[in-house]
Order: structure tokens, then sequence, then C-alpha cells
């Protein structure tokens, strides 16, 4: 009972994070049920089978907020659909043995590129208002679903920055367009995991723990998007994904690093990662600062 509780509690958090940056709820939650010793597919799957509930309602939400450029949805949503299928089932063929260092080695980059993108760069703004081509949406769909179902995680940490750094669309409406089209690639994943497992290994507890923990944070979420600080958020969550996952690297068998060797990658890490946040938290309030003294000008003059 009380892993459930805990898992509940990490859909929620997981939930606001993704309905928040636009990614991280798979990413978040595989990288935790890994830790507790879950298969690689079996991971994958739990989470997948959770998210047509939680993008379900989080695209609602946003939909409701007017996050949603529903263009965008329809031509990259099916792409990620085919992508995400093929990821399902080629992680389904693997061993769990073989499945464990490749899973944690890519949702390690996964946490290695939000740390770095939201910390060096924020979110970028830029030709807003232009059409996003379908020629760039639908290579990005199939490649970001494949990631998505073999990381456990990826759907947001590759469409979303994609997205953003082409500077055709506000933030919030990146976000609320990639949770929505999240759905259909979800509902692909799961169908591919089912048919590759035949439902073995996928905890049922686990799957409704999840989702109600993201039921609940996902109306939330899309309110908190205009509002929270992502900058912060993704170097906080950045963080906190490489380090779970460099612990599940250096203690598979591939590797068996001796105590010494993963108490000194423990340290660098946090220290990087505290610079990181610290270095969020300074640029953001310097850019609040620049705003209030946009604003101030007009009424000085």
């Amino acid at each position: 009972m009380r892993k459930l509780v805990l898992l509940a509690i990490v859909g929620l958090a997981a939930q606001l994070v993704d309905g928040s940056l636009g990614m991280a709820y798979g990413v978040t939650s595989t990288t935790l049920l890994l830790a507790t010793g879950a298969a690689p597919a079996a991971a994958s799957a739990t989470v997948h089978l959770a998210e047509i509930g939680t993008t379900l309602v989080s695209g609602a939400s946003h939909w409701k907020f007017g996050n949603v450029d529903w263009k965008v949805v329809a031509r990259i949503a099916v792409p990620g659909a085919i992508g995400s299928f093929a990821g399902a089932t080629f992680l389904s063929s693997l061993s769990t043995d073989s499945a464990a260092p490749i899973m944690s080695g890519i949702l390690l980059a996964l946490g290695v590129y939000i740390l770095i993108r939201f910390t060096a760069w924020g979110t970028p703004r830029g030709r807003l208002g232009k059409p996003v081509r379908k020629r760039f949406l639908a290579p990005l769909g199939v490649f970001a679903g494949f990631v998505d179902s073999t990381g456990g995680g990826g759907w947001g940490p590759v469409a979303t920055p994609a997205l953003l750094a082409s500077g055709r669309m506000e933030p919030r409406k990146v976000i609320g367009s990639v949770d929505t089209s999240e759905f259909v690639v979800a509902v692909a994943a799961s169908i591919g995991f089912l048919i590759g497992l035949g439902g073995e290994g996928i905890p049922v507890g686990g799957v409704i723990a999840l989702l109600l923990g993201g039921l609940i944070a996902a109306p939330i979420a899309a309110w908190l998007v205009r509002h929270i600080p992502s900058r912060i958020l993704g170097s906080l969550v950045g963080g906190l994904i490489v380090l779970t996952n460099v612990r599940t690297i250096l203690n598979s068998d591939f590797l068996n690093a001796s105590f010494a060797v993963r108490t000194a990658s423990y340290i660098v890490i946090a220290l990087v990662w505290t610079g990181a946040v610290a270095w969020s938290l300074r640029a953001y309030r310097a850019e609040r600062a620049e705003v209030k003294a946009a604003e101030a000008e007009p009424v000085a003059a």
C-alpha cells in the first residue's frame, strides 16, 4: 500500500512538471520505477498505460485554457504513434539485463539535455506566428515517439525543445500541443507493449496509482503553465533525472562501479546540479528585472 501511495505522489509530481514544461512525466516516472527494480519494458508499459488517462485530461485542460494548436497536433500525433509503436515492439523484444542500461542511457541523455537546455537558454522566443512545416513535424514525431517508448519517456524532451527552438509558437502553445498529441502516442505505445508483453509483468496497481496522481495534477499544471518559472523547474527536473540514472548505470552489471567511484560521481553531479539551479534562478530574476524596467519606461516618459 505504501508503494502505491508513493507511486500516486510520483504521478502527481511528474504530471505537474510535464504539464508545466511539456515534458518529463514519462522520464521522471520511469526513472523512479526502474529505481524500485521494475523491468524496463514493464516500467515503460506501466507509464504509457497511465499516460492514456493523464494525457487525455491534460490535453482537455490545455484546450480549455487556449494552449493548443490543433494543426500542429494533427501533423505530429500520427507520426509519433508510428514511432512509439515501433519503439515499444523493439523494447519488448530485449531481455531485462540488456534493456536496463540501454533505457537508463537514453534517460540520462534526455536528463542532460533538459538540464543544459533550460539552464543555458531557458525558453526561446522569436518568429512567433509563422506556421510550423509538416516536413519538420513528421520526422520529429517519428523520432520522438520511438525514443519515448524505448526510454520510458522522451516525447516531451524531444518534441518540446525542438518546437520551442523553431521560435514559431508561443511556449504555452508548444507545451499544450505536445501534451495533447501525447495521448495518441501513449495509446500506440501501450498497444505495442500489450502485444509484445501480453500484459505479463505490468503492475495494474502501479498503473492506477500513477494515473490517479496524474489526473489530479493535470488541470492544475495546465493553469500553472502561464505562471511557473519553467527555466528553474527544467534545471531541477533535469538534475534529478541525471542523478537517478547515473546511479542505475553505475550499479549495473556492465560497470559495477566501486563505492568510491559512485560517491565521487554523486558529489560531482550534486555540485553541477546546484550550480545549474542557482544559475537558472539568477537568470530568471534578471529576466524579470528587464521586463519590469521595460514596463516602467513608458510610465516614466
